[in-house]
């Protein structure tokens, strides 16, 4: 072995370890400023949906145990639209005194993300209006709905090139 090979490997070595490590601090950095997405199904990052998932569960069945939801929209257009929800007990009784949030969002990006609050309600039926939906396609409509003590997740998605509309 000659004396210059016998110099150097050290130094491999040494490099190879700071190597490694910055390679490490440099992937916590990068994931750190990632920008989260929020859940598709819940009003929260997906992380958190996920830790209280069985908490979630339980409140839908509690809740579909009461009381009832529907989505009464018939077809979304560009601009002047409404979204309307209906909200009853379970043996069809209108509930007056129900909250409803609903966020609305495209799949792809959270660029024309909304959240709408206080709709106008008559007879169990929630509705907002006077909607504009900037670009023509799916939208997300997740909406929360409580009653006192009770809630639960609604998710619709609908187009608005045609009168389709679908729980997810």
């Amino acid at each position: 072995m000659s004396k210059m090979s016998a110099r150097i490997w050290p130094y491999a070595i040494g490099a190879s370890i700071v190597l490694v490590f910055g390679f490490c601090v440099a992937t916590i950095v990068v994931t750190q400023s990632s920008n989260l997405q929020g859940s598709d199904e819940y009003m929260l990052k997906y992380q958190e949906a996920d830790l209280n998932a069985n908490t979630l569960i339980a409140a839908r069945i509690a809740f579909d145990k009461k009381y009832k939801i529907s989505y009464l929209s018939d077809g979304l257009q560009s601009s002047n639209s409404s979204l309307a929800y209906r909200v009853t007990d379970i043996d069809n009784n209108p509930i007056d005194n129900a909250e409803l949030i609903v966020a609305i969002s495209r799949p792809e990006t959270s660029e024309f993300n909304k959240e709408l609050t206080n709709p106008t309600h008559k007879d169990g039926v929630y509705t907002f209006s006077n909607l504009e939906f900037e670009k023509a396609g799916v939208w997300n409509f997740i909406s929360k709905v409580k009653i006192g003590d009770d809630y639960r997740f609604y998710n619709i998605k609908a187009d608005t090139r045609t009168k389709d509309a679908y729980e997810y």
